[in-house]
């Protein structure tokens, strides 16, 4: 058990560096939400397998309590989001 422990660790932190960087360089808005959306899932994720191994299921109410607040801005965010202005060729907006 020790082993998938482990590794589902070390997946888990590759891909949360991944996202990171999309995170941080993305070039719109949206891109930047969406990792934000993926950083949640992989901490879902991350607790679920926790829970898997631990066989301790009192940390399972924050899986709902963080689905429930990603889900609420992920919507609130893409309903009231500025759309991205276009960058003119001297790289202004």
């Amino acid at each position: 058990m020790t082993i998938v422990w482990g590794t589902a660790g070390v997946l888990f932190g590759i891909a949360a560096v991944i996202t990171m960087y999309r995170l941080l360089v993305g070039p719109s808005t949206l891109d930047r939400l969406v990792a934000l959306d993926t950083l949640a899932a992989m901490t879902m994720g991350g607790i679920g397998t926790w829970t898997a191994v631990s066989r301790d299921t009192t940390v399972t109410y924050s899986l709902a309590a963080l689905a429930l607040v990603g889900f609420i801005g992920s919507v609130s965010v893409a309903r009231f989001r500025v759309p991205d202005a276009p960058l003119s060729p001297g790289g202004q907006p």
